[in-house]
Formats: C-alpha cells, sequence, structure tokens
C-alpha cells in the first residue's frame, strides 16, 4: 500500500530519499497523519515525508549547531509540529543535494536511535 501510494507523486528526490532511509538498520515506514510517510527506528519517527503537499516536502531532526545553521536558507525552517527545537522542515527535496540529503538522514538517525535504551540498541544493531 505504502508502495503503491510513492508513485503518485513526482518529487525526484523523494524515492532517493526513501531508499537512503530504508537502508538504514531496524527502520520501518508507515503512513501517519493522513499522506505523511514516515520514517522510523523501534516507532521513534526520524524523518517524515509530506506527500501531500506540493513540492513533497520533508522533516527531520537535526543537531543544534545544523539546526541554526539550516534555518538560515530559504525553504528551511523549525518543522511546525514538532515541539522540539531540532526538528527542521525543508519546502522542497529538491532544495537539498544527494549527499545532503545522506548526511541529513543518517545524522537524524544516529540522533534518534541514541535516546533508546542500550540494551534495545544493541539488540536492534543501531
Amino acid at each position: 500500500m505504502v508502495r503503491d501510494f510513492l508513485f503518485t507523486f513526482s518529487a525526484m528526490n523523494a524515492e532517493h530519499i526513501r531508499q537512503q532511509a530504508l537502508q538504514l538498520k531496524a527502520v520501518t515506514e508507515d503512513l501517519k497523519w493522513g499522506e505523511h510517510l514516515c520514517f522510523c527506528v523501534h516507532e521513534k519517527i526520524f524523518l517524515v515525508l509530506s506527500l501531500d503537499e506540493t513540492p513533497v516536502c520533508a522533516s527531520f531532526k537535526v543537531s543544534e549547531e545544523h539546526f541554526d545553521e539550516l534555518c538560515e536558507h530559504d525553504g528551511i525552517a523549525q518543522a511546525p509540529y514538532f515541539a522540539k527545537r531540532q526538528w527542521v522542515k525543508v519546502n522542497d527535496v529538491a532544495l537539498l543535494t544527494s549527499e545532503k540529503w545522506s548526511h541529513y538522514i543518517n545524522n537524524s538517525y544516529r540522533l534518534v536511535a541514541a535516546k533508546l535504551p542500550k540494551k534495545l540498541r544493541v539488540e536492534l544493531g543501531v
């Protein structure tokens, strides 16, 4: 079902972003809140693709230093529905290069996985 829905939008980088996220250990994907494709590590979200927006946008967790750096750019701001300050929303996934997406996806994953209990991290291999 999720995969069929992905073919209905046309953002060039969205499938690449999805593939990057799914390559990480213990990652699951799920549609939440309508058309938001969420990527989780043990049920903790680290990346959201908003498939109902044109262009497709994304939100992810960043470190404090990356937060300030990213929010200086047009089209990138604090994610509106995440209470924590270190979540950003990129208004068009095409604003970042593939290399930047790889960096930020991996960083977000590490930040979220680091909050899991140590025993669980070992069990999941993260």
